[in-house]
């Protein structure tokens, strides 16, 4: 029990907030009419290739000051410090959380020690070297032929990331090894991709923390059954068809996983933020060690920024706070991811784990029930096919839904056209923005109608219809092009982000007892299954 912890409603500072959230705050057409650009200056941050546009958020200079007391009246960066410096703030579980060092380990006097660096160096040394053999042609299947098609088996943590980060960063990827990822153990989903490949030139990557994960393992033993089929039976044989990813090799091993093919990472190393370790090796394996190193760079920048910068400047401190304003005092109980580049269709999915998972609570640090809004339902995908799907409900529904757009600054496609497309995809970004901030009055509205040669009766029936509310908070995060250490840079944000916010909200971040409930549930009504079809002899 943690006996200093005081309810965030009852912190002065969130009893400010909604004094100013119950008062009639302007509308955003008010706070964007700013003829000297003063408004967008005061709320925009850039670092390590980002740049956070929060112009469009419905706060005022009032709003934001209380925020950052409410930051340091929850003690936001001091809990920061407690996690770099490796004590155990995943207090459930008694861990220490400590991903930043992943992608921190050539830190010059890292606050979590050199014993943990000189881990972390270690294993992405050996990673890294097999992913370059895979690249380059020198690890060859058992019968000699050179690896083509790398299918990852892992869910949750052991998916999303990898699978996000490799399609991400297409542009950079190998044309020699292509990568694929199955999560599903619905049998088609693993089906779909064996059917196009070559059991010879093919190798499985299989990750699990614990290597007990029942759909991971279901995969596996239907993969190995796969090479089996077709030749390869014995272990020696699929010993270079299959390399096991995990924090629990002695587990691995005792299923037959080689430990030369098998890559670890630490208790300390949660499923959504392990994309850094490892569990990183399809990505290591798409885009090569190199680019994977500046990826880790990428998200260390995020990470010396958010530890250094002061509050009123700190990047994942700002989204975060914007995000509590909205939740907790605008009542927008949801929250959309809106990507205009298609190489960031996963990006939104990853999103929903690593927030939902983390923020989706009920109960306080001190174990006392929380009365207050916590981690929002995060949805979203790519904004132009939302634009013709959901997006109408954003404009005109019931819902008031902050949104994310995220688009980049640059494009490197070699499509003879690619500047046109890029052209009409920020057009589309900027637009639908600006649309949902200002939307349409009435009065601009009937003139519009007017303009258009309809009679009066025609122009009162329509008003209302075409009478848009506007003052939907939205954010713009642009990256100034899409590589390796943007991408880095963006998702480190995107995690201490979630960590702030769960500081402020007074929860815990790092357990998900919700999902450990559904793995217990199904392995009882298995065993339930299981005494059902042969019962106990008398």
């Amino acid at each position: 029990m943690n006996n200093d912890f005081t309810p965030p409603q009852q912190r002065a500072a969130w009893k400010r907030l909604q004094s100013l959230a119950d008062q009639s705050l302007p509308h955003l057409r008010e706070l964007l009419a700013d003829p000297a650009g003063q408004r967008q200056a005061s709320l925009q941050l850039e670092v390590a290739g980002l740049q956070l546009d929060a112009s469009r958020q419905q706060v005022t200079p009032e709003v934001l000051q209380a925020l950052l007391e409410l930051a340091a009246e929850s003690r936001v960066l001091e809990q920061a410090q407690a996690q770099r410096q490796g004590l155990p703030v995943n207090a459930t579980e008694n861990r220490a959380v400590l991903h930043m060092a992943l992608r921190g380990a050539d830190m010059p006097d890292a606050p979590w020690g050199a014993e943990i660096s000189d881990a972390v160096r270690q294993e992405l040394d050996r990673f890294l070297d097999a992913a370059e053999r895979i690249r380059d042609g020198r690890w060859r299947g058992h019968r000699g032929q050179r690896i083509s098609n790398v299918i990852n088996i892992g869910i949750g943590g052991s998916d999303l990331g990898p699978r996000m980060a490799v399609q991400a960063l297409d542009a950079q990827a190998s044309h020699e090894v292509r990568v694929h990822f199955v999560s599903n153990p619905d049998c088609w989903a693993l089906h779909s991709l064996l059917r196009w490949c070559k059991p010879d030139s093919t190798l499985f990557i299989v990750q699990s923390k614990t290597f007990t994960t029942q759909e991971t393992l279901t995969l596996a033993n239907s993969a190995q059954r796969w090479l089996a089929d077709h030749g390869l039976q014995t272990p020696e044989q699929q010993a270079q068809h299959l390399i096991a990813v995990t924090a629990s090799p002695a587990v691995s091993a005792a299923q037959g996983y080689a430990p030369a093919n098998t890559f670890g990472f630490w208790d300390w190393v949660g499923g959504r933020y392990s994309v850094w370790s490892a569990i990183g090796l399809p990505l290591a394996i798409a885009i090569g060690a190199e680019a994977f190193r500046a990826f880790l760079a990428g998200g260390h920048a995020m990470d010396r920024h958010f530890w250094e910068a002061p509050p009123e400047h700190n990047m994942p401190l700002r989204l975060a706070l914007l995000g509590v304003w909205n939740r907790n005092f605008l009542d927008c109980p949801t929250h959309l991811i809106a990507a205009y580049a298609s190489r960031l269709f996963h990006f939104a999915r990853f999103l929903q784990q690593l927030d939902m998972e983390s923020n989706g609570k009920s109960t306080h640090v001190d174990g006392s029930p929380v009365e207050i809004g916590t981690g929002p339902i995060v949805w979203g995908g790519l904004g132009i096919e939302g634009q013709h799907a959901y997006f109408q409900l954003l404009h005109q529904g019931q819902h008031r839904v902050p949104v994310d757009f995220i688009g980049v600054r640059s494009e490197d496609c070699p499509l003879p056209l690619a500047a046109e497309h890029h052209r009409v995809a920020l057009l589309n970004l900027e637009a639908q923005a600006q649309a949902l901030a200002l939307g349409r009055d009435a009065a601009a509205t009937e003139a519009e109608l007017r303009a258009s040669g309809l009679d009066e009766a025609r122009v009162a029936e329509l008003l209302p219809h075409r009478t848009f509310r506007g003052n939907v908070p939205n954010s713009t995060l642009w990256l100034a092009e899409l590589t390796p250490h943007t991408l880095g840079a963006m998702v480190a944000l995107y995690e201490h982000k979630v960590f702030c916010q769960a500081a402020i909200w007074g929860i815990h971040a790092y357990d998900q007892w919700g999902v450990e409930l559904g793995k217990t549930m199904a392995r009882q009504i298995e065993q339930q299954q299981l005494n059902a079809v042969s019962p106990a002899p008398n």
